[in-house]
């Protein structure tokens, strides 16, 4: 099994095969994601202070704030087509 690193920002590191979704945290629905992974204790605040712009889902339950795009969250997990990592 091959284990990829994503950077979500400020050098936090994430497991890419664990995440199961990147999301924007604008929407209710989210927010209500958000509020109950803080109750169960599964929140992972990896802003360092700064506005939230992505939420990563993970298999795991967890949830983790991210101070990047989305789209650059996303772009991260994409391979070169030289077949470089």
């Amino acid at each position: 099994m091959d284990i990829k690193l994503i950077n979500i920002g400020f050098g936090n590191i994430v497991s890419a095969n664990r995440v199961v979704g990147i999301v924007s945290p604008e929407s209710a629905p989210i927010k209500r994601v958000i509020a109950d992974a803080r109750d169960r204790g599964q929140l992972v605040d990896a802003t360092y202070g700064r506005r939230t712009r992505a939420v990563l889902i993970m298999d795991s339950g967890h949830v983790i704030l991210s101070a990047i795009q989305p789209e650059t969250v996303a772009q991260r997990f994409v391979v070169p087509k030289d077949g470089a990592p």
